[in-house]
């Protein structure tokens, strides 16, 4: 299966279990893998054969900035459903959200969690 990538997505958003996280808001990560048949598109030239990346990315966004939820867990199924909902063409789709700054004491880089969902048919 062939694969579209749409990487480091940045977002401003509210998302966790603590109060502050919900008020203060904090930075988000997003990276999305769709699985599809390229071929199509790629013989014909021809956009409505494959998905546009912009709106991809609206997609992500608008899980991400007008949905507030608690886990890293829920947002990333909730993206996984939109792609899969607003792409016909995927059968498939990796999501990995990334919150580079969770209030937990230690040193790392960032948390994040990774799904990968298929398209029920």
């Amino acid at each position: 299966m062939d694969k579209i990538y749409v990487t480091g997505m940045a977002f401003w958003a509210y998302h966790g279990v603590f109060e502050e996280e919900n008020k203060l808001g904090q930075r988000w990560y997003a990276d999305v893998t769709l699985e599809m048949d390229t071929r199509p598109a790629g013989e014909n030239d021809d956009l409505d054969a494959t998905v546009n990346y912009a709106e991809v990315y609206e997609r992500v966004k608008e899980v991400m900035e007008d949905e507030q939820v608690k886990l890293v867990e829920t947002l990333c199924e909730r993206i996984a459903a939109r792609l899969l909902s607003s792409f016909e063409v995927a059968e498939a789709c990796t999501v990995k959200v990334i919150k580079p700054d969770p209030p937990i004491p230690g040193h790392y880089e960032s948390v994040a969690v990774e799904i990968r969902r298929t398209r029920n048919r």
